[in-house]
Order: C-alpha cells, then sequence, then structure tokens
C-alpha cells in the first residue's frame, strides 16, 4: 500500500516530505522564507533592489582613489560619465563585499594606439582585483590583459568585445575573501558575463590582480572601494548599480 500524503495546499508545501540537511526544512516545506519579490529593471535601468551607484549627472558617491578625500574629477555628460586623463583612478566612497555588479563601458570610436594602449581602463573589486577594460577588436594583446580578463592571472574564454563606439555590459558575480586575523580562510571568486556571454565562471582568483608580478593574499577589510582605472585613454561608462549579496 502506498503512504497516506499529507496534501494540506500542495500549491504551498508539504510537512511530511524528507528533512534537507543543508538547511532542515523538508522537501517542499512551505514554511521556508519566500524569496523576496525583485522588480527587474526595464530597458537600462536597475532592479528594485539595487544600489545605483552612478546616478547619470553628476559625480557623487565617488572620490579621487589617490586621495579619498577629494572628489572624483571625472566628466559627466548626458548620463555619462568618462575618464578625464591625468586626473587618476576614481573609487566609490562606499566599500562592498560580495556583490553583482552591473555596468556598461565603451572605447572611444575614433581609433588609437594598439595592444594595451588602445581603449584601456578597468574595474577594480575592492580596489585590489582587476577586471580589464580594453578595446580588443581586432587589436590583440597579450591574453592574460585581454579585455574580460582577470588581469595577470586568466584570460577570458572569449574576446566578446564590440566594435569601438558600441557600448559593452559587464555583469560581474563577486565572492569576497575571507580573512581570520592575517590567515586567508577563503579565497575569492568572480564569473564573469561581458555582453552575455561567460568568459569566466566561479573563477578563484590567485590574489590581487598585479602588472608583471606575481601575487599572494594580505588580509584586508571585508568591504572595500570599487575603483575604475584612468589609464590615459576616454573610456565611457553608464549604468553602473550593485545588488550586496
Amino acid at each position: 500500500m502506498e503512504p497516506v500524503r499529507q496534501l494540506e495546499n500542495e500549491h504551498l508545501g508539504y510537512s511530511d516530505t524528507p528533512v534537507l540537511e543543508d538547511s532542515g526544512y523538508h522537501v517542499h516545506d512551505g514554511t521556508r522564507p519566500q524569496p523576496p519579490v525583485v522588480t527587474p529593471g526595464e530597458g537600462t535601468a536597475a532592479p528594485s533592489d539595487a544600489k545605483v551607484i552612478f546616478n547619470g549627472s553628476d559625480m557623487s558617491g565617488w572620490v579621487s582613489a589617490n586621495d579619498p578625500s577629494k572628489p572624483a574629477e571625472w566628466k559627466v555628460e548626458n548620463g555619462i560619465m568618462e575618464v578625464v586623463p591625468g586626473t587618476g583612478d576614481i573609487q566609490t566612497a562606499d566599500g562592498f563585499g560580495s556583490m553583482q555588479l552591473h555596468l556598461e563601458f565603451v572605447s572611444p570610436e575614433v581609433i588609437k594606439g594598439e595592444g594595451q594602449g588602445r581603449g584601456n581602463s578597468g574595474v577594480f573589486l575592492m580596489t585590489l582585483y582587476e577586471i580589464q577594460v580594453l578595446d580588443n577588436y581586432n587589436n590583440p594583446t597579450y591574453p592574460d590583459g585581454t579585455v574580460g580578463g582577470i588581469y595577470g592571472q586568466y584570460p577570458p574564454r572569449a574576446n566578446a568585445i564590440r566594435q569601438p563606439g558600441a557600448w559593452n555590459t559587464y555583469d560581474i558575480l563577486w565572492e569576497a575573501p575571507e580573512f581570520n586575523g592575517e590567515k586567508l580562510v577563503k579565497p575569492a571568486f568572480v564569473t564573469v558575463l561581458l555582453n552575455n556571454i561567460l568568459l569566466h565562471h566561479h573563477k578563484e582568483l590567485q590574489g590581487p590582480t598585479r602588472h608583471k608580478e606575481l601575487t599572494q593574499y594580505k588580509a584586508h577589510a571585508p568591504r572595500l572601494p570599487l575603483k575604475l582605472q584612468d589609464h590615459g585613454d576616454l573610456v565611457r561608462f553608464r549604468n553602473l548599480w550593485v545588488r550586496e549579496l
């Protein structure tokens, strides 16, 4: 004889099913907390639970990375921020740990330079871990410095950059490293999509990214700013938002 199933309301869950070891809830448990409702953004709008970190009108919320007591000096026009060469890197006034990051960037339509000298910038998670921004459209460079690369560590799975003057979209899932005092207990992991193409899937970082150097972890705060790089090129950004994890 088949066991009698406790129906209650099938659509709302069961209480006579096996218990999941990791949570203590029953399979299909109706008392488990419901996922919060999040309204997706329409067009380029951020989701309803996101923190918008560039409002399109000014550089409020951003400071100089060289001197955080000073405001960021990049240009803002028509809802877009643009690198002003020589003013230096900029970073958020707020710090972030693990997060979902969305941003869009475009390289100059007028092509100048080659290799690392063309449309170069960078997205530095926690100011230390760079996902490369570069115009690699018909412009090869060393693979671990290609757009979408974890700089100096891992090339991307694909070169998914659009032609100069066309907007590109980064979606990045970042898992911050964890420390116990000076000891690393969990390394950083990152998943990166460029223009909806997967470049890295839960990739473990070796430590902070470096130019021409090996790296290792050094303990740091659990929340640090997001940094964007002034590499001397007129790279532009828009539609930046974060969902903290």
